[in-house]
């Protein structure tokens, strides 16, 4: 007897999982990702028996886990934890093939870094749109909790929007890039009615239900005024927790009514600094340099378990040997060398800043670009420069009309030149004026079979 086909059971997220924690919830997402969610979705939820393929996450579970391995990434003793694409609030999603992280998992890898004694600082590489209302305030108090113990800077590379905004603002501080999106401080619930779909369809839904608001909010029809007012009035319950949350961790920079007065708009880098939303412009590798350079913990100055020379002629007084002397001046030359670079690094990346995130920039981008990079000028240097330079003049691109004007149409005759000999005639002048040739030169024609140029000769033939 042939045993039946078993077929295992999904692991992961599916269409209708993602579906579920989409529509009909309170989300702090930003609005283009909501868009791009809904396109995904529309017409791909099967109303029958169809399946459709699980997403399976790169990660397991952390509850229970076993292993050696560290949760989160470390460079020289500081922690890295990547907060990427859609956020949840379950599952041990990081770096899923869904696009998924989960706030249980940020929660586990913070929890990991604060308790990691080789740990001295925290960083939150921040690339995400948002994502779950629910969970995102649990991971915020997280966050300002291990910032209690030790610097967590969240770096904005290249978007913290909505719920991964209201993360990074209970960091130590807010670090962006010159094109850096931050902000979207509002909440979005969406409701699908499919009531037109199913009705095309041939299908009538029928809900059998116990309790007079079990069904609110149901995809099969359209929205009451009552269902509509306690769904507004729940997003307006989250919203205020949002804007309380952003003020808490952001102080006199954005409190509440500076956070409502945004109505929910996004800022770009310098804007964003502006309107207290972040703190400076950086870089990712300028951050990190930073971070390793300095003393484990708060207020930390003199490195620990190095004996310090000391003066005096009392019994306190005592020389260290000549390798504890070499070594502390070989770790404070270190030291002093890498807080040099980092310190380098972040003036760079402040100068590229303000010559790029300036008015004259918009009208001259190009330009821009050249004299952040390419040149030491300063940004007040660099805006005379843009300035006196005006708004960049639009490339001209001559048409096809005006490049064909003057050649011969295929099979046609050439004139006193033909096609082949006006081509030779034109690469010859070319070369001739690489070459350094005298301009009265550079048309002279030259019979073929004197012609010393090999190039001109091939051309001819």
């Amino acid at each position: 007897m042939t045993e039946p086909a078993v077929t295992p059971a999904p692991s992961g997220p599916s269409l209708l999982h993602i579906a579920d924690r989409v529509l009909g919830r309170p989300l702090l997402m930003h609005p283009g990702k909501v868009e791009v969610l809904l396109h995904v979705l529309e017409g791909r939820i099967p109303l029958g028996d169809a399946s459709l393929a699980p997403l399976t996450p790169d990660a397991s579970r952390f509850t229970g886990q076993v292993s050696a391995s560290r949760t989160f990434r470390v460079e020289g003793g500081v922690g890295i934890v990547s907060i990427v694409g859609s956020l949840v609030n379950r599952g041990a999603w990081i770096g899923a093939s869904s696009g998924l992280t989960s706030y249980e998992g940020l929660a586990k890898q913070l929890t990991d870094a604060a308790a990691d004694p080789k740990v001295k600082a925290i960083m939150l590489d921040l690339d995400s749109p948002g994502g779950e209302a629910t969970g995102m305030f649990a991971l915020a108090a997280k966050v300002r909790e291990v910032a209690a113990e030790k610097p967590v800077v969240a770096v904005v590379n290249d978007m913290a929007a909505s719920a991964a905004y209201g993360i990074a603002s209970q960091a130590t501080e807010i670090v962006v890039s010159p094109t850096s999106i931050v902000g979207s401080i509002g909440v979005v619930l969406t409701h699908l009615d499919r009531s037109g779909e199913l009705a095309a369809k041939g299908i009538k839904p029928t809900l059998i239900h116990a309790g007079a608001h079990k069904v609110d909010g149901n995809p099969f029809g359209p929205l009451s005024d009552a269902v509509r007012a306690d769904l507004q009035a729940e997003v307006g319950q989250f919203y205020d927790q949002f804007v309380g949350l952003v003020a808490q961790g952001r102080g006199a920079k954005l409190s509440a009514a500076k956070a409502r007065a945004t109505e929910a708009r996004t800022f770009i880098g310098q804007e964003a600094i502006d309107r207290g939303l972040a703190d400076r412009v950086s870089t990712f590798e300028a951050v990190l340099a930073s971070l390793q350079s300095k003393p484990a913990g708060r207020g930390t100055t003199a490195s620990k378990g190095v004996p310090m020379p000391t003066t005096g002629a009392g019994p306190a007084a005592v020389a260290p040997d000549g390798d504890a002397l070499a070594a502390a001046r070989s770790e404070g030359h270190a030291a002093g060398l890498a807080e040099g670079r980092a310190l380098g690094a972040k003036e760079a990346a402040e100068r590229i800043g303000a010559i790029l995130g300036s008015d004259e920039a918009k009208a001259n981008a190009t330009l821009a670009a050249h004299l952040a990079f390419r040149t030491a000028f300063s940004p007040a240097e660099a805006i005379s420069a843009l300035t006196a330079a005006g708004r960049a003049a639009a490339p001209s691109v001559p048409t096809i009309a005006e490049r064909a004007a003057g050649m011969a149409e295929f099979g046609g005759s050439a004139g006193p030149l033909s096609a082949r000999e006006d081509a030779s005639a034109a690469w010859g002048r070319a070369i001739s004026r690489v070459s350094g040739a005298p301009a009265e030169t550079q048309a002279a024609p030259v019979p073929a079979a004197a012609d010393p140029n090999p190039w001109r000769r091939l051309l001819r033939r």
